[in-house]
């Protein structure tokens, strides 16, 4: 069977690729409230770098903001691994030319299914046997055997074809722990108790990366940036998939190949809040600059099994790094506790900056799963889940207890302010909503629907949110021009309708498309404030219900006991993980300190949970106008 083979590598101009990040940050500025880099002092201003980030939660948007904060930073080019399906769609395929991304073929993206079907041999793993299969025809040694996802959609290298029914693959399903091996026997022995004969398979070509990979060390060795996501692929788990050997091959290939390069490898860490929705946050956090071993390079040049272990303990740094600047929780339940605790942990009025949001979770983290089985912190994981329901009951989010007055009167008249304020901030962006509405629609409908599909084709995915984002940005690239076009075309044949001057028939269509950005960046400026004021509203009209007061109270109680238990729990525990624990303290809360009652720049505006936006200038938030006491 002949080899698969990577698509051509062409690398842009550096004017292209300047041109493509202008285009692209405009993007992110529109779609996201606010990114913030952390640790950007440990990238190198010079030399070889691979920058190694996870996790990959969003699509194709994770490069960009990669590439954007390097450039920031240092005005150095980042070229990006891309599988090669998807440099074949057009408009992916047009932009990651534009960033001289590196195509990548994937065994996976060609697979095709096999003839008939296929089960173990019952005393050796490796021993593939078929009914009514035709591996002579269907397999030759290094092609892959995938099996379906009801059993992992595991993946083994077929080592040798000993006839159309029978196979030797080189190693057992599911690595050599044999936990893969248990679990196909046991679909298998469903499957025969149906009167089944056997798994279905899909036959994956053998992939000649010897292209890509010289591509990557002869980059290297000009003193170039690669990124590479080694987890294989996005996806939306609250942990890291398994690494993928590439970034260490490429690494020890190139300082085996070129002896007086040293390559430095940068772990980053991405953290989005909700990135799925419209004006989210991010933060791109920098690690510390790994060097790779010198004798992992001798290793790697031996071949063998020494070969595979330098890979290995590499590959072993770069997850060690990836630790230090991710936050990995074993499921979602433990991620929603660890952030209801780090807001418990905030004082009421105290402003933190995204990076410190991002700290805090991944300390909160590491000392629960360190001491979650101590008696005093599972009552407090009790006390926090009881807490999140009554606020779940009351229709309430934690920033919001503290606003819930005790007064009547003055409760009362600053409802019916920020409701003007809403009626005001809601008029001025309806006009951008109006016209932009299609947009918004048609980018939730088709990013749903692309959600759903890479959903299905994954088995790492949880709900596929992963690609909402991107398609949303994608949909809407292509939407706006179409859309702007019409409402040009339209405008021009209601000047020509009511007999307007040639001048202006002329300049109605150019007027329209200059016209439209400029009123749906305003609606989103307008419509951002407004929401802003709207989530304001809940905690005043649950304070102004008659009864609830004693709801509220009871809320505002037990956050103030549960910030206290919390507060001791950390100061308790604390000191057992980190060393010099007060002096490395982000922030020294307690609960029962009043809320700070500074107020925000004139050019810069409070955002919905007390930070300071970035992206704030020349729109004072309409929160600040009048402030509680």
């Amino acid at each position: 069977m002949k080899k698969a083979t990577n698509a051509s590598i062409s690398t842009s101009s550096d004017l292209v690729y300047d041109a493509a990040l202008v285009f692209w940050r405009t993007v992110t500025n529109i779609f996201f409230r606010e990114v913030r880099p952390r640790g950007a002092f440990n990238i190198p201003r010079d030399g070889p770098v691979i920058f190694v980030a996870a996790p990959h939660h969003n699509q194709f948007l994770d490069p960009l903001l990669l590439a954007l904060e390097v450039n920031r930073e240092t005005r150095r080019k980042v070229q990006f691994l891309i599988a090669a399906k998807s440099m074949k769609r057009k408009a992916v395929g047009f932009f990651a030319s534009m960033m001289s991304s590196i195509p990548v073929a994937r065994a996976a993206d060609d697979a095709s299914p096999g003839t008939g079907l296929i089960y173990l041999a019952e005393n050796d793993p490796c021993l593939v046997l078929g009914h009514g299969t035709r591996f002579f025809s269907e397999f030759t040694p290094r092609m892959q055997i995938m099996l379906p996802k009801s059993v992992g959609a595991s993946v083994a290298e077929v080592l040798e074809v000993l006839s159309d029914t029978e196979l030797r693959i080189k190693k057992e399903f599911g690595g050599d722990s044999g936990k893969g091996t248990v679990r196909i026997r046991e679909k298998l022995q469903e499957l025969q108790n149906e009167g089944k004969q056997g798994l279905e398979f899909k036959k994956l070509p053998h992939i000649d990366q010897h292209e890509m990979y010289q591509y990557v060390y002869e980059c290297l060795k000009a003193g170039g940036c690669i990124g590479i996501f080694p987890e294989g692929g996005s996806h939306d788990r609250t942990d890291l998939l398994p690494l993928k050997a590439g970034v260490s091959l490429m690494a020890l290939g190139a300082m085996a190949n070129h002896p007086e390069l040293k390559v430095k490898i940068v772990p980053v860490g991405l953290s989005y809040f909700h990135a799925s929705r419209f004006r989210s946050r991010a933060v791109v956090e920098f690690g510390s600059a790994m060097d790779v071993p010198q004798q992992l390079v001798e290793m790697f040049k031996e071949g063998g099994n020494n070969k595979r272990t330098a890979v290995a303990k590499l590959l072993d740094l770069v997850y060690d790094g990836l630790k230090t600047v991710t936050l990995r929780a074993p499921d979602y339940d433990t991620l929603m506790l660890i952030q209801a605790a780090r807001r418990l942990y905030r004082t009421p009025g105290q402003h933190l900056t995204l990076g410190q949001v991002v700290e805090l979770n991944k300390r909160f983290l590491e000392g629960y799963l360190h001491f979650k089985d101590e008696p005093k912190v599972i009552k407090l994981r009790q006390d926090v889940l009881k807490y999140n329901r009554l606020l779940r009951d009351l229709g309430l989010r934690d920033h919001q207890v503290p606003l819930a007055k005790k007064s009547y009167w003055k409760t009362l008249g600053l409802f019916f302010y920020r409701f003007l304020l809403l009626v005001i901030w809601s008029s001025l962006a309806l006009p951008g909503v109006i016209l932009n509405g299609p947009i918004f629609i048609a980018a939730s409908l088709i990013s749903r629907k692309k959600a759903k599909e890479a959903l299905a084709a994954s088995v790492v995915k949880v709900a596929g949110k992963d690609v909402l984002a991107t398609w949303k940005i994608l949909i809407s690239l292509g939407a706006a021009p179409v859309l702007y076009g019409f409402y040009a075309f339209l405008a021009t044949v209601l000047a020509f309708k009511v007999g307007a001057s040639l001048t202006w028939k002329i300049l109605t269509p150019i007027a329209v498309m200059v016209a439209l950005p400029f009123i749906g960046y305003a609606a989103l400026k307008f419509g951002e404030a407004g929401m802003d004021v709207l989530k304001s509203l809940r905690p005043l009209f649950v304070a102004l219900v008659p009864g609830q007061q004693r709801y509220l109270k009871r809320l505002k109680e037990m956050r103030l006991r549960l910030s206290n238990e919390l507060v001791d729990v950390i100061n308790e525990f604390g000191p057992k993980i980190y060393e010099n624990f007060n002096e490395f303290r982000i922030l020294v809360p307690s609960a029962s300190v009043p809320p700070s009652s500074g107020q925000p720049g004139l050019w810069r505006r409070k955002t919905s949970t007390g930070a300071v936006d970035a992206q704030g200038n020349l729109l004072s938030h309409p929160m600040t106008f009048w402030m509680e006491s």
